[in-house]
């Protein structure tokens, strides 16, 4: 039993190996420029190695968005459960994905950037995904209760939450050079007075 475990966790961490490795060429080479090849030169692993866990490299982009989605709507689902108010709830996810620009900017680059369609056809676009969705929910909560000022959903979030998205993008391309956290208060501020009640 012991040795089966043991061996589960070591097909696990090479899977992650794989997704990790891939995830660094996606963001500094490119999805189109990056092949099984490099991806196993770069790991320091075999060719079969790569193809026992995934049958493409479609499979293992697949794979990676849908570890992002999940551990995202992970964060998300435990933001909504520790904040009443619509207010520190979309406070708490802005401070969120600030610090995951800083800490995971790879993964980022992954979720913004990248063209998905274009490389995995069958993907739900990154603004009609789950965390997104729940950041839509935050606002129409915020607008029920009366905290945001009554305005169509999408636009009250696209708001509230633009300007955090731009300067995401600007720190990844490496405009701001400092840490985005610095400058959380002055966004949300921003953001918020533009769609509170």
């Amino acid at each position: 039993m012991a040795e089966n475990s043991r061996r589960a966790e070591k097909a696990q961490d090479l899977r992650r190996t794989i997704m990790n490795t891939a995830l660094r060429l996606f963001t500094t080479k490119g999805y189109f420029n990056t092949s099984v090849h490099d991806i196993r030169r770069e790991a320091n692993i075999s060719i079969g190695a790569v193809y026992h866990h995934f049958k493409s490299k479609e499979e293992i982009a697949k794979a990676i968005y849908a570890d992002l989605l999940e551990s995202m709507t992970e964060a998300m689902e435990e933001i909504k459960a520790r904040h009443d108010s619509a207010r520190e709830g979309c406070r708490s996810v802005m401070g969120f994905l600030f610090e995951m620009t800083e800490t995971r900017p790879a993964e980022m680059e992954f979720m913004l950037y990248a063209k998905h369609r274009e490389f995995m056809p069958s993907a739900i676009p990154i603004c009609s995904s789950r965390p997104l969705a729940m950041m839509r929910e935050m606002v129409q909560a915020g607008i029920e209760n009366g905290e945001i000022r009554e305005m169509e959903t999408t636009l009250a979030t696209t708001c509230l939450f633009g300007g955090m998205f731009r300067m995401i993008h600007l720190r990844l391309d490496g405009v701001i050079k400092d840490s985005l956290s610095s400058h959380l208060d002055t966004i949300w501020e921003s953001g918020w007075r533009g769609v509170a009640r």
